[in-house]
Formats: structure tokens, C-alpha cells, sequence
């Protein structure tokens, strides 16, 4: 090991004399010398710039990721270089719980088919939702720790630097005014031995001469990491722009992400009402809308000779034409999505098409009855927008 004690002895030296000056200039002891007006709008620009982005990096890694605990995780890995072990999100999690339910209580039930659908889709919006995350870390949150990490720890290393010049500066123009002041007191009245007032002054000039070089060689120090410390600021225009394209891309991910959960739960909400209407249709038949031949048991007995089909006495579903209750608020409806009908009940929909809808006594509020010319048939709700 190399160890030159003169230069410890310098450096420590040099590192007490701008404590000296840098205390000096805090108390209103010494004159400090000032950055040019745009030099000071770049720092405070920069450090403006620096602040934000630590604050939306971290509200960002928030917003993706609520548990401080995974956070923690993610970033020990991170320091220590090595793969994140692979880890489900809470809704693929939920709907493996949900596949699992059913199994146990019968995937052939009512309950255990619908935890099956729902769990599904459960685990859909779970892989958007880790589709999500893997775009938002590689097109934005990367970036903004790149230039924490990289970019600002450079102009935070010029700046220290630009410091040290700026005090070593202003000591050698309190050297230079201390040499001159002793120089002139030497000129003016030397109080030495009359046989060497002329060294004395010469002494004291070559004081201020070698000060005067020293200033010189500081200034242009100064001024030459002053411009490497301006051109590193001004870069802090690409960065902005560099994080404009990164935010839009980042709104683009959370768009795409939202809109496939929209598109998930509206496919969920068809199988669940496509689900419920198979279980209820045959049981509401039956109790609210009767067979025409069993109406015809209730109002007397047949005729001799009459005979009654098998088909005629299981429940069956009533056509919109064989209903005869009242109608209640009949309006236009812009359909909003292409639907398929099911059975013959239903009306199939075109996207854009307007249609008259209205309801009847104890229908299901997740339905209406939808008309168009002579077509007439049960609607989802959530395929269309009400028009006043």
C-alpha cells in the first residue's frame, strides 16, 4: 500500500482551508463569490427535476405495488443483482383459490360452475394486471431510476467539484487582498531594521505577485468546470423530454390494462347472466307464466276425447310475443355492443343500432324487452345506452 504522507498532509490542509473559508462565508465573515444568474436557474431547474422525480417514482411503485413488504423485496434483489423469484398477483391468487372451491363443492353445481367462471376471469385480470406491471417497470419506472441513479449522481458529482472551485477561489482572493494590504504597509512604513526595509517590501510583493498567479489559476479552474457543470444542467432538457415519452407510455400500458379489465367483466357479466337465466327461466315460467294447456286445467276440466301432450306439462320459456303484461317505460336505446342472441327469447343486437326497450312487472333489472320493427326480444342491459 502506497501511503505518501505529504499528500495526506495537503489534502488535509486543503480540506481546513474551505472549512475555514466555507464557515467564514456562513457567518458573513468572507465574500463569496456568485454564480451567474442562468448558472443558478439550471440548479434550481435541476434540483426541481431530481425532487419530482423521487416523489413520482416512489408514489409510482406504490400505485403498483400497495405492499410495503413486497416493496422491500423487490428492492433487495435489485441491489443484490439477482433474478425476483416469480410471484402471483392477488387476483390470479384469488381465482386459483376459486378453481380450487369448486372442485370441492362440485364443479356441476350452480355455486361451483359460477366459481369456475368467476375464477377464471379472476385470473385473466390477473395476468393483465402482471402485463401491467412488466410494461410500467421497463418503460417508466427504469427510465426514472436510471436518471437518479446514473444521470444525477454525475451532475451532483460536477457540482461538489464546481464548490471546491469556487472556495478555493475566493481564498486565494482573500490571500491576494491580505498580500496587497501587507504590500502597501511595507511600502508605507516598514517598521524592520534599517538595514533591510528593501527585502521586507520585496518580500511582501512577491507575496502578492505569487497570490495574484494563484488567482489566476483558480479562475480558470473555476471557470472551466463552471462550463462542464452548465452543459451537464442543460442536459436536464432531454431528460424532461426522454420522461415525456416515457409517461405517455406509461398511460398508454394503464389504458390498455383497463380497458382489458373492461372487457373481461363484460364477458364475465354475459356468462353470469347467460348462468342465471338457464337456472331461472324454467322455475319463473312455471310460476309466472304458465302453459296455455295447464291454464286451461284451471279454468275447468277438458273437454271428453281432449288429450294433453307430455311436452305441454314440463315448464317451458315464454316468448316475448306470448306476454301480455303491461308494458312501464318504453324509450330508445343506442346499442352499445354486438350481442348474440341465446335461445328465441333474446334479441340479437348490432353495435350503433337504436332500438325501443322497455320493461315488464317482475322482470329481471338486468333486462329489458328490446323491439326493432317486427323483432321482439329480451336485451342485456349492460350492451346499451338509454336515450332520453
Amino acid at each position: 500500500m502506497d501511503f505518501n504522507v505529504k499528500k495526506l498532509a495537503s489534502d488535509a490542509g486543503v480540506f481546513f482551508t474551505r472549512a475555514v473559508q466555507f464557515t467564514e462565508e456562513k457567518l458573513g465573515q468572507a465574500e463569496k463569490t456568485e454564480l451567474d444568474a442562468h448558472l443558478e436557474n439550471l440548479i434550481t431547474r435541476a434540483d426541481g427535476t431530481k425532487n419530482w422525480t423521487e416523489k413520482i417514482l416512489r408514489q409510482t411503485e406504490v400505485l403498483l405495488q400497495p405492499n410495503p413488504s413486497a416493496r422491500i423485496e423487490e428492492f433487495i434483489y435489485d441491489k443484490l443483482d439477482k433474478k425476483l423469484p416469480s410471484r402471483g398477483t392477488n387476483a390470479e391468487l384469488l381465482g386459483q383459490y376459486m378453481l380450487e372451491a369448486a372442485n370441492e363443492f362440485g364443479p356441476g353445481t350452480p355455486y361451483g360452475s359460477t366459481l369456475i367462471t368467476v375464477g377464471e376471469y379472476q385470473k385473466r385480470l390477473g395476468s393483465a394486471e402482471r402485463e401491467l406491471l412488466h410494461t410500467s417497470a421497463t418503460t417508466f419506472l427504469t427510465p426514472l431510476r436510471n436518471f437518479l441513479e446514473g444521470d444525477w449522481r454525475t451532475i451532483s458529482k460536477e457540482r461538489r467539484l464546481l464548490e471546491n472551485r469556487r472556495l478555493d477561489l475566493d481564498i486565494c482572493k482573500a490571500r491576494l487582498k491580505k498580500a496587497k494590504q501587507a504590500e502597501a504597509k511595507a511600502a508605507a512604513a516598514p517598521d524592520f531594521q534599517e538595514t533591510r526595509p528593501r527585502n521586507y517590501v520585496l518580500s511582501a510583493s512577491a507575496s502578492a505577485v505569487r497570490a495574484e498567479h494563484e488567482l489566476r489559476v483558480a479562475q480558470t479552474e473555476f471557470d472551466r468546470q463552471a462550463e462542464v457543470t452548465r452543459l451537464l444542467l442543460e442536459g436536464i432538457s432531454s431528460t424532461h423530454l426522454n420522461h415525456l415519452r416515457c409517461l405517455h407510455d406509461f398511460a398508454e400500458a394503464q389504458a390498455t390494462y383497463y380497458a382489458q379489465c373492461h372487457h373481461y367483466m363484460q364477458d364475465l357479466q354475459r356468462e353470469l347472466n347467460r348462468c342465471a337465466n338457464s337456472v331461472s327461466a324454467p322455475l319463473s315460467s312455471a310460476a309466472v307464466c304458465p302453459d296455455p294447456v295447464s291454464s286451461a286445467f284451471l279454468s275447468g276440466p277438458p273437454s271428453p276425447g281432449a288429450t294433453v301432450s307430455s311436452s305441454s306439462q314440463r315448464p317451458s320459456t315464454l316468448t316475448m310475443e306470448q306476454s301480455q303484461l303491461p308494458v312501464t317505460g318504453t324509450r330508445k336505446a343506442k346499442v352499445l355492443y354486438d350481442y348474440d342472441a341465446h335461445d328465441a327469447s333474446e334479441l340479437s343486437l348490432l353495435a350503433d343500432e337504436l332500438i325501443t326497450v322497455y320493461t315488464v312487472p317482475g322482470m329481471d333489472p338486468d333486462w329489458l324487452v328490446g323491439e326493432r320493427g317486427n323483432e321482439k326480444g329480451k336485451v342485456p342491459v349492460t350492451y346499451l345506452e338509454l336515450l332520453s
